[in-house]
């Protein structure tokens, strides 16, 4: 199979021997796969990679075979595969309902090989079905920016109910919360980059009642602020953005140091936390309701060989939305 190999730093075009599903997992024909900004994390070392991996944790595909003791699924599903790959059952996360934070998990495209190839294996049980109303490309942000946005919108209401949502930084996972948020009836406020002018007129077509730089003040406080933004120093921002009782959720894998803040950012009962991974359960949840909501990604598709391309177009912000790699079968050796 052709796949796109990421080692010392370099995603280079490989063939590599099909993978064969092992016991309780999936053979997926790879249909589509997200570009997500934690891949770039791969690639730049801050996510360290033993030897070589296949990127990709947004995957949607068509079920080729099955392991041993497999249930539930037919050959020609169409199934998602997420970031959270595989956890332990045993550790007291696990064993205490919370598997995103698994002391033995691996993860698709990372510590496995993920969807960056025209063949992948995933666990069955951590497979998902897509909902008919979205096609290949149109499904694959949705398994990562679109569930961890769903996860970090859930969080931000744990504590207060949120009138007013801010999200900083408005890329894939925010333009996919704020249909959401917006379906639900609350007024969604997006940060963006100084002068990015097209992710602000993006931001207000999909209904968002504000847009500006991530430095300027809102023309209120916030109840709550996500932000997706691998930026430190935007939380301060945030935290000055919310009213007293607020909640500040930081919702990426990865942000450069936070900065020294005065005490009375954080004052007044305002809530900083994170999100670290997801559930299978968020999955299950987010996907149906996603569709229901008319949730639709605007997305920029390449072929497989323009991963590398993919990359350095979301490192530039070059597009607004969501990047997605389609895969081509009749890709051979000649394309390696």
């Amino acid at each position: 199979m052709l796949a796109m190999v990421l080692k010392d730093g370099h995603l280079a075009a490989a063939l590599r021997p099909a993978p064969r599903p092992g016991r309780g997992e999936l053979l997926i024909r790879v249909k589509a796969c997200g570009v997500c900004r934690t891949d770039l994390r791969l690639l730049d070392g801050d996510l360290p990679v033993e030897g070589e991996i296949i990127p990709g944790h947004e995957i949607v595909g068509v079920v080729e075979a099955l392991g041993e003791g497999v249930e539930g699924f037919a050959l020609g599903a169409r199934v998602g595969v997420t970031w959270l790959g595989r956890t332990c059952g045993r550790c007291p996360y696990c064993r205490e309902d919370a598997e995103n934070l698994c002391d033995r998990p691996l993860f698709t495209g990372w510590t496995r090989d993920g969807g960056y190839a025209q063949l992948t294996v995933a666990d069955a049980d951590c497979c998902v079905a897509i909902p008919e109303a979205y096609g290949d490309v149109e499904a694959a942000p949705l398994l990562c920016a679109g569930l961890i946005g769903f996860r970090a919108w859930r969080m931000a209401m744990e504590a207060r109910p949120v009138e007013r949502l801010g999200l900083f930084g408005f890329g894939a996972a925010a333009h996919l919360l704020a249909q959401l948020a917006i379906s639900e009836g609350q007024y969604v406020y997006a940060f963006t980059r100084d002068g990015d002018i097209a992710a602000q007129d993006l931001a207000r077509g999909l209904g968002c009642v504000w847009a500006g730089g991530s430095l300027q003040a809102p023309p209120e406080p916030l109840d709550a602020a996500i932000i997706f933004a691998a930026v430190g120093a935007l939380v301060p921002v945030a935290l000055r953005a919310v009213r007293k009782g607020g909640t500040v959720v930081c919702g990426g894998i990865h942000m450069s140091d936070l900065p020294a803040m005065a005490y009375a950012d954080l004052w007044g009962e305002r809530r900083l936390v994170s999100v670290a991974n997801l559930t299978r359960a968020d999955a299950r949840d987010y996907l149906p309701r996603a569709a229901a909501a008319g949730v639709r990604p605007h997305v920029k598709a390449y072929p497989l060989r323009q991963a590398g391309q993919a990359l350095s177009d979301l490192r530039a912000g070059a597009f607004t939305g969501a990047a997605v790699l389609t895969v081509d079968e009749g890709a051979g050796a000649e394309a390696a």
